[in-house]
């Protein structure tokens, strides 16, 4: 599917994302109201994760996602939050929090 089919054409999300962004459901938002996209965003949420996991895992552009995230935080069906990395990313603590998720991973 057209990145500009899934946003309706938006390339401007209505809230600042970034793509360390950690978002969250929050439980509430009629997904019956959904676009089956904001359905599968949402899915991908039920724990925090990152804007650039979810585009990851959408297989969609990062300011595509960040259009649909954006919309599911206008209507309150998830929360975000800057990461701490954000205020410090050298902090050590940080990186070997980094370092063992991604060697988890593998």
């Amino acid at each position: 599917m057209r990145p500009y089919t899934v946003s309706n054409g938006r390339t401007q999300p209505s809230n600042k994302l970034d793509l360390l962004s950690m978002v969250m459901a929050t439980g509430q938002g009629a997904q019956g109201h959904l676009d089956p996209d904001h359905v599968q965003a949402l899915a991908l949420c039920h724990q925090p994760t990152s804007v650039a996991e979810v585009a990851a895992r959408l297989r969609l552009p990062a300011v595509v996602t960040k259009v649909l995230l954006s919309d599911l935080l206008d209507c309150g069906a998830v929360t975000t939050r800057v990461p701490y990395a954000a205020a410090d990313p050298t902090d050590r603590f940080v990186l070997e929090a980094l370092l063992d998720a991604l060697q988890r991973r593998i």
